[in-house]
């Protein structure tokens, strides 16, 4: 049980946790939008998927470079709105205006003019986007300085940060719904003009309803995120950093001693043993379920459903859907009670050997036998009945409101096992993201105290998520490899038994066999709660608080 009482005065009311929240509801929206209508580059902007490719890691490299640049800059700013809060503001409304931008795209245009206008706009929008995400990952470090409020905050804004996974997978659908994204008269009476029929008319209507179904949708994601991401910047509170010492003057003249002391406080950080380690973890962790997180959607298609992406339909983003319903309404409140009665430490190791059982579970989860035979059971005939009633029941609603889409058919039985292994699977991530984030606030205590003022939580923060990034680049790469080692041929109506075998295999074992090596990263972290508790006693009395 925790040894720490939360004062009053260290709580975060509830206002400025859903204010945080909304903070992190953007920072998953936009990188979950963008993955996926990236993929609409090729297929509807009629992208060459090499120079798809560039457009997904050239932007990568110059983004590793400014997230600590633009963490030092909020670490040492001084404004009467505070260090982090006008750098959200600002960095809000551009995400959101440069993200709508990003997509405005014409299929009628050369694809070298895409690719340069895309390639300038994403450097743009990753400005904007740092500007927002460093800053706000460092006004959470500093809203408390208690352990286990720590934890309480980072839980509740993962949870909200979890709807954004619960929209994301429906993009898929919605895009390439001829019904939500209608043609113009204007497009309708072009294609006619072309003279094509059968597969050829079909084919550049389907291509047509994907470029405006992306130019749209762009624009709402866009305004959403504008509107919500300013809220931290209006309602949620830092430290008062009025007295803070030692902060480094930012402006043109001093811009070479900036960066000098840039790479001074990098190497400050990167001397924290128990930074590192949680960067290592996370690297781990999420690089090991990156590598497959695609997996599940090609075993759905190609091996439950042979590869027919019409009897398919909406199963994958049901599973990825369910998944961060899961995640967020369960495993991270159960997460958050473990980490403030054991310590966040163990709270890791017991959350991550769960994600293994589920990794594993998922062999049988996603058997086609086992699910054949449970939809034989009568508890499968009746599961089936029941959701079949309900949509049936729903459907004039749906088709009323343009969601015709989001119907599920289980006319011949659905793989129900698969989501067996979820509640196990999902505290891998929702363990990882809510304790590493919290633990990352209590590094900032120990550098302050080891090396001084300023206090560095955008360059932790800044730091932290650079590596979260170069793993989902680096497992992007992997990932398109281990899918050429297995044998699988994208251009196949279906993949071979071998293929599918080797496949499911990988996709257990490598995010199970990465997050055992995390747990052994992490066996001995030191930074507890007595540790935490000492370390801050310290700090007041340095600082001369009360």
């Amino acid at each position: 049980m925790s040894i720490i009482k939360t004062v009053s005065r260290d709580k975060v009311p509830l206002g400025q946790k859903a204010a945080f929240g909304s903070g992190h509801l953007v920072l998953n929206l936009l990188p979950g939008a963008l993955a996926v209508f990236m993929f609409f580059l090729v297929t509807a902007f009629g992208m060459d998927p090499w120079l798809a490719g560039l457009l997904g890691g050239l932007p990568r490299i110059f983004d590793a470079l400014t997230d600590p640049i633009m963490g030092f800059i909020s670490d040492n700013t001084k404004s009467k709105w505070g260090r982090r809060r006008p750098y959200i503001f600002i960095g809000a409304i551009l995400s959101g205006i440069l993200f709508a931008l990003l997509f405005q795209l014409s299929e009628n245009n050369s694809v070298m003019f895409n690719f340069w206008y895309f390639l300038l706009m994403s450097l743009l929008f990753l400005v904007g986007n740092t500007m927002y995400a460093a800053p706000l990952v460092g006004l959470g470090y500093e809203m408390t300085s208690d352990y286990n409020e720590r934890t309480r905050l980072m839980a509740f804004a993962n949870i909200i940060g979890q709807i954004a996974w619960m929209l994301v997978p429906w993009f898929w659908v919605v895009i390439a719904d001829p019904t939500v994204f209608s043609l113009s008269e204007e497009t309708l009476r072009t294609i006619g003009e072309m003279g094509l029929t059968g597969d050829e008319l079909q084919k550049i209507t389907d291509e047509k309803v994907q470029a405006t179904g992306v130019r749209q949708l762009s624009v709402m994601v866009g305004l959403v995120c504008a509107v919500l991401g300013v809220l931290p910047a209006l309602f949620c509170k830092g430290m008062d950093a009025g007295k803070m010492e030692n902060r480094k003057q930012i402006s043109v003249n001093t811009l070479s001693s900036s960066f000098k002391e840039l790479f001074e406080g990098i190497k400050e950080v990167s001397k924290n043993k128990p930074f590192m380690k949680l960067c290592g973890a996370t690297f781990l962790v999420f690089n090991g379920f990156q590598m497959v997180a695609s997996f599940s959607f090609f075993i759905i298609v190609f091996y439950i459903y042979n590869g027919d992406y019409g009897q398919s339909g909406t199963w994958p983003a049901w599973f990825a859907s369910l998944t961060a319903v899961i995640t967020a309404f369960m495993v991270i409140p159960i997460i958050s009670r473990i980490a403030n009665k054991w310590g966040k430490r163990k709270a890791f190791i017991i959350s991550t050997v769960i994600s293994i059982f589920g990794y594993i579970l998922k062999w049988w989860g996603f058997d086609n036998s086992l699910n054949a035979q449970f939809n034989e059971t009568s508890f499968g005939q009746g599961l089936n009945s029941a959701v079949a009633s309900i949509f049936e029941t729903i459907n004039p609603f749906l088709d009323s409101v343009g969601m015709s889409w989001f119907s599920i058919d289980t006319s011949q039985g659905g793989p129900w096992l698969m989501f067996v292994p979820i509640p196990l699977m999902a505290f891998g991530l929702g363990g990882l993201f809510t304790l590493m984030m919290s633990m990352t606030a209590d590094v900032c205590d120990l550098d302050e105290l080891d090396n001084g003022m300023p206090r560095k939580e955008g360059t932790f923060g800044a730091i932290y998520w650079w590596m979260v990034k170069l793993g989902q680049a680096i497992a992007l790469v992997l990932g398109g490899a281990i899918l050429t080692l297995v044998g699988f041929d994208e251009g196949a109506v279906s993949q071979t038994a071998e293929t599918m075998s080797k496949l499911r295999i990988a996709d257990i074992v490598i995010p199970a066999f990465t997050a055992a090596i995390a747990i052994w990263v992490m066996w001995k972290y030191d930074l507890d709660e007595k540790k935490a508790k000492e370390i801050k006693e310290e700090l007041v009395k340095r600082r001369g608080e009360l």
